[in-house]
């Protein structure tokens, strides 16, 4: 049962980091921030992801 739950946490884990990647190469920042950004998400998922949460650079999309 453990294993499942693990499991299933990992997956998601997985699919906020590639969100935030996706979010990240989408955004203006220049290629360098763009590279620490996305190596912080791939070295420490959770943290990473969680501070490219509340100060990482935004997309390019507008939000009218």
């Amino acid at each position: 049962m453990s294993l499942e739950i693990a499991g299933l946490g990992g997956l998601i884990v997985l699919a906020l980091s590639i969100w935030a990647i996706v979010n990240i190469i989408g955004s203006r920042a220049s290629t360098g921030a763009k590279v620490l950004w996305t190596l912080f998400v791939l070295i420490l998922p959770i943290l990473g992801f969680i501070v490219w949460l509340i100060a990482g650079p935004r997309s390019s999309k507008a939000l009218a």
